[in-house]
Parts: C-alpha cells; structure tokens; sequence
C-alpha cells in the first residue's frame, strides 16, 4: 500500500485494499481474544490469590461467559485454517431458489432468507439483497444476497444444494402437514484481474419491471435486468438498483462469477455444482431437512441433528457450517 506506482492502478489499489482490510479484521480478531484471556487469566489468579472465590460469584459468571464467547470465537478462526481453495478467500453471492411446494415453497424461500440474512449479520459481514422476485400470495420465487467479508465463499460454499421443510401449513385451512423445497446456491465474486470472455451474441438481456416495495420509481419504471447465457443457460438478474444500467451492471458480475465457477468445476469435474446441471429441486436431492413439527433439522451429509430449530431458523448456523467443512464437503 506504501508504494505510490500501485495508487495509479485503481484495480490493483482496489484489491490491496481488500486484501488490507481482511488482515486487519484478523489481526483485530486476534488482539481481542489475547486481550479477553489475559483479562479472565488475571482476575481469576487474582481471586484465588486473595482467598475470595467464594464471595465472588457474580465476577466468576462474568468471566465464565466470556470464556464461552472465546470458545466460539478460537472455534471460527479454526474454521478458517481450513480454507485451502483459492476462491475460499473471495466474496460470494446466495442464491434462493423456490421449488416445489407452490406458495409453501415461496413462503419457504423467505424462510431461509431470513435465516442468511440473521446469520451474515451475527457475523459483521456486509451484504445487500440485489434481486428479490415476489410469490404470488406469499414468499419470494427468488432471492439474490451479495456478501462481503473475511473468507465469505469459505464459509458459504457448502450451503450450496437443496433445503427441504415439513410443517403444518399456515396456508392450509385444513392445517395438514406439507413438504416444500427450496434450492440455495453460493458461488464466488470473482477478483477483476480474472478474465471471463463473453460473447455479446450468446447473452439474452431482458428488462423488466421491478416488483415489491421500493417507491414509485421501482414499481413503475423497467429498471430490473435479466441476463441468460444461452450456450450454459445460467441466468443471472438485479432489480434493487434505481437505474437500468447499474443493474446491468450488477447482473452482468453475478454471470462472469457464475461462469467462472462453471468452468472451474468443469475442469474439477465436480457436478451438480452449476446451474446446468442442479438436480430438480426436489425429492432425493436435499441436504439438509428442517422438520418444524417434530423440533428437528439434520444435515443429510453430515448426520449433524439439532433440536433447537427456533435458533437455526434465526441464524445459528455454525454448528453445520463448521461439521460439513470439517468432513471435507
């Protein structure tokens, strides 16, 4: 960052930056947990020391509960170390996708929106909900989440596959139990110094009015943008932008970080990854199931199982994120 020839090159300035931050974010991760154990180190040695354990409850609780955040903290840092693939480093987009289930798998993808949304918070990353296409009664058809922070793709890309719920339904006047899908797909933003080439003729670009809340602009203006690859058909759209161009714009970066992963997983041989080739949203290609009626989620892969579906259904993530890339999905 000190030498000036890199000030003139603003895509190269840009990366430092980044680069820059995600170190300091470190670093100042590290110097709190050092700050925090030294606290609990001193004030335990200097209880015991005075004789005073006893009479000193409410102190020891303190330090008890800060130890347990340190636990979960030391426990994401670990995470991190297996971050071994380049593009674990890199920001990522979330993409939802209803599927079967009519207005429950709608209502289902809302469900899980809100779930990432809670979960990128608890985690200070930054984010912002570029496309959100509305469900005829209830929910979203779709949902788009740009994020950005430490390691983002690293700790996302095994979400990626189909999410299955159970519950008796809201929308069911009869109140019976239904089974709705809905698909999540987390892929990289590609760094600007990697090439993608695009072939103006094979991109369908469709525009389009912008649908739910957002003011008079958005409701009445053809300011969303759908762009289609046709040779892969992987489709890609934006319409929280007020312009027409900056949501191009945004759409046209979605598909350059969607073919990227396309092309790497071609040459890695991994399937089912793409939008091409996503098994049906569905029966027999679910990874995780949430069955709110029994007080039960499991990940298929995993065989990791929790009873406390309020808590995941507000973000509590980790637990899943952590086994799945420990066990190397």
């Amino acid at each position: 960052m000190a030498l000036q020839e890199n000030w003139s090159d603003k895509e190269k300035l840009l990366a430092l930056q980044k680069d820059q931050k995600q170190k300091q974010d470190l670093l100042q991760n590290l110097i709190k947990i050092q700050d925090d154990i030294e606290i609990i180190e001193y004030t335990i040695t200097s209880l015991v020391d005075d004789g005073i354990v006893s009479d000193n409850k409410d102190m020891i609780d303190e330090m008890s509960a800060i130890s347990i955040v340190l636990e979960k903290q030391i426990g994401s840092l670990e995470t991190t170390l297996m971050f071994k693939q380049k593009e674990d480093q890199y920001d990522a987009y979330i993409d939802i996708q209803s599927g079967s289930g009519g207005t429950e798998a709608q209502d289902w993808v809302a469900m899980l929106l809100r779930m990432y949304l809670r979960w990128l918070e608890s985690k200070d990353f930054s984010h912002e909900v570029v496309e959100l296409s509305e469900g005829e009664v209830a929910g979203y058809k779709s949902a788009t989440i740009k994020v950005n922070g430490l390691f983002v793709y690293g700790w996302l890309r095994t979400e990626t596959g189909v999410h299955r719920l159970v519950r008796k339904s809201p929308f069911d006047s009869g109140n019976r139990r239904h089974t709705s899908f809905a698909s999540v797909f987390v892929y990289p933003q590609i760094n600007e110094d990697i090439k993608i080439n695009l072939n103006p003729t094979d991109l369908r670009i469709d525009v389009y009015r912008a649908s739910g809340a957002g003011g008079q602009h958005v409701n009445t203006t053809e300011s969303a943008v759908r762009i289609t690859h046709l040779p892969s058909k992987i489709v890609t759209q934006c319409q929280n932008g007020r312009s027409q161009h900056k949501n191009k714009e945004s759409a046209m970066k979605q598909l350059r970080a969607k073919l990227y992963l396309f092309e790497m997983n071609k040459k890695n041989e991994i399937k089912n990854k793409v939008e091409s080739e996503k098994s049906d949203i569905s029966w027999g290609s679910q990874i995780r199931s949430y069955v709110l009626d029994d007080c039960r989620i499991k990940d298929l892969r995993t065989k990791h199982e929790t009873g406390n579906v309020q808590a995941v259904l507000d973000g509590d993530l980790d637990a899943f994120i952590e086994k799945s890339l420990k066990e190397g999905l």
